[in-house]
């Protein structure tokens, strides 16, 4: 018979971009050709931003990544002041970085377990999988069961979901992360803002369902979207030019880009985003947004093209060579932190 721990043993380790200089190998990439030029152009406008004295840049972050092995690449971004601004899905943010700082793991999968065919045993063992990755159920609940409790803890009343992760990220600190890497904790910390537009598609759903439903009529916390959209919005106004780091497509990305436009709803003339990358894996044929160029968006008035570049490449390949250049050519060492996340609160 089957039991879970013989499932959950060897835990997902998180790449260290500080670890290995990839320079040598991302200009060599200038002089070639196909997606190795591209990679290095990426890498090479990811440095122009944050060269930039006048740009804030906006990490868009969609797809499983931090469970892949990507959560120190994106702690140490907030860490060193190569990030301003952070657009996520809420795995990355709650069933996946909060769910590891509270003291759980992902665990590399069997080979044979990718296909599929043992999917109703892991069913039966409170075992999750994503590809060949895997997560322990029980400890999910533990985690939307916390989300509910800091809910219950707070003021009845709206709060933007960058209000809410950054009242995840005090939790972190009064109670001890038990990480050395969390995206969470470090952008609490650095007051780096987490925007989480569809923020209950995910454990935070399950922990404020559960809060809702128990305090019946009487008033409960809840979540403005639109508030999130504002917030942006704002932070666009007081930093007009800005640089776009984009991973997977969605939600993070259109929410990001579409501040440009929001702008000049509320009667604000901003520049488009200056710089643009994203790594994809989506097809541009079939129409959808996390395949459409930052070309394409720049019909809407959303991205310049001067500095955009596209690169159709799987994430945990990408982001060790392009994050990773950037650590190692040493630009962030000069930037100043905007802690947009203090100008934020005390506007609010």
């Amino acid at each position: 018979m089957a039991h879970k721990e013989d499932f959950l043993q060897e835990r997902i380790q998180h790449y260290d971009i500080t670890a290995y200089d990839v320079v040598p190998i991302v200009e060599a990439m200038r002089h070639m050709a196909y997606s190795a030029r591209d990679f290095y152009r990426a890498a090479d406008i990811y440095d122009r931003m944050l060269r930039d004295e006048s740009c804030g840049v906006i990490l868009c972050l969609a797809g499983s990544l931090v469970s892949a092995g990507l959560k120190r690449v994106f702690a140490d971004m907030i860490r060193y002041r190569m990030v301003d601004v952070i657009v996520a899905t809420g795995a990355n943010v709650v069933d996946q970085d909060f769910f590891e700082a509270l003291g759980f793991n992902h665990y590399i999968a069997a080979e044979r377990l990718k296909v599929g065919a043992d999917d109703a045993m892991l069913r039966e063992l409170h075992i999750d999988r994503i590809y060949d990755t895997l997560i322990n159920e029980d400890e999910l609940r533990v985690c939307d069961d916390t989300v509910r409790a800091i809910a219950d803890r707070l003021e009845p009343r709206p709060y933007t979901s960058r209000e809410f992760i950054a009242v995840m990220g005090e939790y972190l600190c009064q109670n001890h992360a038990r990480t050395d890497a969390s995206m969470v904790l470090e952008a609490f910390r650095n007051e780096v803002p987490i925007f989480c537009p569809a923020f209950s598609d995910c454990s935070a759903g399950f922990g404020l369902v559960s809060h809702q439903a128990a305090r019946g009529h009487d008033p409960k916390v809840t979540l403005d979207s639109a508030g999130d959209f504002h917030e942006l919005t704002r932070i666009k106004l007081k930093s007009p030019e800005t640089g776009l780091v984009m991973i997977g497509g969605g939600v993070p990305k259109n929410f990001a880009q579409d501040v440009v436009v929001a702008c000049e709803v509320l009667g604000h003339a901003v520049p488009m985003h200056k710089y643009a990358i994203q790594v994809t894996v989506a097809d541009v044929r079939d129409g959808a947004l996390s395949g459409s160029t930052l070309k394409e968006a720049s019909s809407w008035g959303k991205v310049d093209t001067t500095y955009e570049q596209m690169v159709f490449c799987e994430a945990t390949i990408a982001l060790p060579l392009i994050i990773g250049y950037a650590y190692h050519k040493g630009s962030w060492k000069s930037r100043t932190s905007r802690r947009f996340g203090h100008i934020l609160a005390a506007q609010a």
